[in-house]
């Protein structure tokens, strides 16, 4: 497989609104960010991943897009955003944009005029239906709970909306709409950035007909992922995309792709096919979710995390490439779900950065991630803002006469705005974050944990992160080497390899909040090694047998 830029860089997500408010209103802007590049820089990640700062009404946080081409008054002007690439560029860091097309915002002009009748032009740039027997074309659930059609008086037709009704779904099957979409992409890759994130990307292509979903309970709607998840042409779009647009540029894609299998990863990332360099696939965030989906909580087995984690690193070998991430703007804080945000959090949330950097893949920081932020309780469902969140607990509490505070806890846990809390930079007023009111009120912890605090204590998240990243840049064998792993049926250790050339790495981390043993298999004893990077301090070489403190650590250079 040929050696990428992108295959050797970490990426940090930055979600705009939270991250850093230059001008007191409450809200983080691209000034804000500008103001942090320097951190940033000394972390030593080479990508950011900016969340979209298009305009948008922000029916769900400006993934619902009005203007494509102009940048969201909250945030900025276009003036700021293109001092934020020239600042970004000339201290080496790549920048790459959220690109959103499965759906955009009812603002969009384009909606505008699809909706005042039948036979305007952009009409055809919508998926618009009758009624059948006088209810929603068909029994799609949107994601965000409710039927996933609106129905719209003026033409007296439906649209389809996979997500919000203020997110109608572009209709990939009419080429005019393609073009806009290869000729949007265009206009950011002239102005020079480096790639795109694709929003849900692998939802573009419905199934021909739009058949109902089956229904054996009867419900009112059901999710109808199987006719628009990795749909007919989604290969056709994606190849096409990339022959108008990206293969003309020396571009990253990272495809987000719930549903995708790895055998789909395989064609979506394969370098011969020209789709996407890597996805974000879901699996091993939905472990911890019950039958009802991911509000129906359920312990995670450590034996389910390493078989999906060892199944995409081997499906992909030589074949295609992973991006690795345990926490995003859409799913809980890192440490609080996988590690021990409480007793343990300075060294489970190092050991669970260990285990994602020594796997092979493209790691990828969410903010707050490297100080160590934490999932937040709100006292009240008034204090939350996530649509997703709101529209669940509407359903749950309000319609189904479901127990408040049942329904709190697993937001407490899956919420959204557990990951959306504004980034804890001191320990001043709202974590010196803004000098107003904050959208989304701060963490309390945020005088303990704050990035002031970790950048200068050596011994911080922050610090260790900093040494991944710079391990990465040292150490060919952590980008390319190839995984196997150890004792799978563990419940506690997770232990693997990674071998290129004549070197290995051995990775062994504690899961749990109890010492541990680790017998090291024959094969790799009585070799030279070296200790890369550990959790807790006071390591010899290699024993036979590795007693583990809660949540610790170990990465072994063993020279073949």
């Amino acid at each position: 497989m040929k050696k990428q830029w992108w295959k050797e860089s970490v990426i940090y997500q930055i979600y705009p609104r939270s991250f850093m408010d230059s001008n007191g209103d409450g809200i983080g802007d691209i000034p804000g960010i500008i103001s942090k590049l320097d951190y940033l820089k000394e972390l030593g990640i080479d990508v950011i991943w900016l969340s979209p700062v298009f305009k948008s009404p922000n029916d769900d946080n400006g993934y619902d897009i009005s203007d494509y081409r102009d940048i969201m008054d909250d945030f900025g002007t276009m003036a700021d955003w293109e001092l934020l690439l020239k600042e970004m560029h000339e201290r080496g860091l790549k920048l790459i944009m959220d690109l959103v097309v499965n759906h955009s915002s009812d603002e969009h002009n384009w909606f505008v005029e699809s909706r005042k009748s039948k036979d305007n032009p952009y009409r055809d740039y919508y998926i618009w239906r009758p009624g059948k027997d006088g209810k929603e074309p068909n029994n799609w659930e949107s994601v965000f709970s409710g039927s996933a059609w609106q129905y719209d008086e003026t033409t007296e037709e439906y649209y389809l909306h996979l997500f919000s009704k203020k997110q109608p779904d572009l209709n990939w099957e009419n080429p005019k709409l393609r073009q806009e979409v290869y000729d949007m992409m265009k206009f950011w890759l002239d102005k020079g950035i480096d790639g795109f994130r694709m929003d849900v990307i692998n939802f573009i292509s419905k199934v021909d007909g739009l058949p109902d979903a089956p229904n054996p309970e009867g419900k009112p709607y059901v999710s109808g992922s199987k006719f628009f998840m990795n749909g007919p042409k989604i290969h056709d779009y994606l190849q096409e995309m990339n022959r108008e647009v990206l293969s003309h540029y020396d571009a990253m894609t990272v495809g987000e792709m719930p549903g995708a299998s790895v055998e789909l990863a395989k064609l979506y990332t394969n370098e011969e096919r020209n789709e996407t360099n890597m996805i974000f696939q879901f699996e091993h965030v939905d472990l911890d979710s019950g039958p009802e989906g991911k509000w129906d909580l359920r312990p995670l087995k450590l034996t389910d995390l390493k078989k999906s984690f060892t199944k995409w690193q081997n499906g992909l070998e030589g074949e295609g490439w992973n991006s690795l991430y345990l926490n995003n703007h859409d799913q809980p804080r890192m440490v609080s779900r996988f590690g021990n945000d409480q007793e343990f959090r300075i060294v489970s949330a190092k050991m669970l950065a260990t285990f994602l950097h020594m796997l092979k893949g493209t790691p990828y920081i969410y903010q707050g991630e490297e100080i160590g932020m934490t999932n937040v309780r709100f006292d009240s469902i008034e204090e939350y803002q996530d649509i997703e969140t709101l529209n669940m607990y509407n359903e749950k509490v309000i319609q189904n006469g479901e127990d408040p505070a049942k329904v709190m806890e697993s937001i407490y846990v899956k919420g959204r705005d557990n990951a959306r809390t504004p980034f804890q930079w001191d320990g001043t007023d709202h974590g010196g974050f803004t000098t107003g009111t904050p959208w989304l009120k701060v963490n309390q912890n945020y005088k303990e944990i704050n990035a002031k605090l970790a950048v200068e204590d050596e011994h911080s998240i922050y610090h260790y992160y900093r040494k991944l990243i710079q391990l990465r840049k040292e150490h060919p064998i952590i980008v390319h080497g190839s995984y196997e792993i150890l004792v799978p049926e563990d419940e506690n250790v997770y232990a693997y390899t990674r071998t290129y050339e004549s070197h290995t790495l051995l990775v062994v981390l504690n899961f749990s909040a109890q010492n541990q043993t680790f017998e090291v298999p024959a094969e790799l004893q009585g070799k030279k090694d070296e200790i890369l990077i550990a959790n807790y301090s006071g390591h010899e070489t290699l024993q036979t047998t590795i007693a583990l403190k809660p949540y610790e650590a170990i990465v072994y250079q063993i020279h073949n």
